[in-house]
């Protein structure tokens, strides 16, 4: 395997790294299994897309993640406002996006950036095309880390978690549980919204077909990196999701450059999301 193919196989796995943020906060902290993802993550490409096309990269991540934030909203109104199961909520939610992120991209399937300005441009003039795509992913992932460790530790954020962990208990503490489900599904969808930008600009096109499958890598990235690492305290969950995607990516890049088809990464996906879930009960079974 080549340098420029490990170095990509990273690139792609901290953009991933960071919908998996997303994914940790309604699959893990909320405890919801949100299917909005598939829609919310083109929505993200969609938005940033146009923005880019328009000379406005950076203002693409803002509307990425606002309109991200607002398919996670229409699916907690449906889950809280109808009682409305999460899922069929999600898959509502997802289904009708497929729509509005056509209407966003003008009616057209895809759109290419080459030629335009991205927020890898200028890093690119200072250090190189792939070196400075790494640091901006670098730096991108970072913050929202931080940032997402941050407001976990916060009242509202340990009320979020609280509403996962029994959500009978907060609300005999007098704390609104669907409000907290809201902002959890707004902020989730907002990030996992944001990866599609920074990816769309990362790979210089849109596609409105491009999130197929996305929901099957971000529970890849938490499981497999949660089945090396654990996630008992908040540190450690946000590290394995990190890890989980660098290490989801490379299998993926070794089993292409061992000669797996494309066609079949799905199933090699679906194949090493099981085998992750079932090694505690393997484990245990075993001793």
């Amino acid at each position: 395997m080549s340098i420029s193919v490990m170095i990509g196989a990273v690139e792609l796995g901290l953009i991933y790294a960071i919908m998996g943020l997303g994914v940790y906060l309604s699959f893990r902290v909320l405890n919801i299994p949100d299917l909005t993802i598939d829609g919310s993550f083109t929505c993200g490409c969609a938005a940033a897309a146009v923005c880019s096309v328009a000379f406005h990269p950076y203002l693409g991540l803002l509307a990425a993640f606002l309109c991200g934030a607002c398919c996670g909203i229409v699916t907690g109104i449906l889950m809280t406002k109808l009682h409305i199961q999460p899922i069929l909520a999600g898959i509502l939610t997802m289904t009708a996006l497929y729509s509005v992120n056509l209407r966003i991209q003008g009616g057209k399937p895809n759109i290419s950036l080459f030629g335009f300005e991205t927020i890898f441009t200028q890093a690119q003039s200072i250090f190189g095309k792939d070196i400075g795509d790494l640091v901006v992913i670098c730096f991108a992932l970072l913050i929202l880390t931080i940032l997402v460790y941050l407001f976990l530790n916060t009242q509202l954020g340990l009320s979020m978690r609280a509403t996962g962990s029994n959500e009978s208990m907060v609300k005999a503490s007098s704390i609104n549980a669907d409000h907290m489900k809201l902002l959890g599904l707004a902020l989730a969808n907002g990030i996992i919204a944001l990866s599609g930008a920074i990816l769309v600009q990362y790979q210089s096109f849109a596609d409105v077909s491009s999130s197929t499958g996305k929901m099957v890598l971000g529970l890849a990235s938490i499981i497999v990196g949660e089945a090396f690492f654990g996630h008992k305290t908040i540190v450690r969950g946000l590290f394995s999701v990190i890890a989980g995607s660098l290490i989801y990516r490379f299998l993926l890049t070794f089993a292409l450059q061992f000669g797996m088809s494309a066609s079949d990464l799905n199933l090699f996906s679906a194949a090493l999301v099981a085998i992750a879930i079932s090694l505690p009960y393997l484990k245990k079974r075993r001793k």
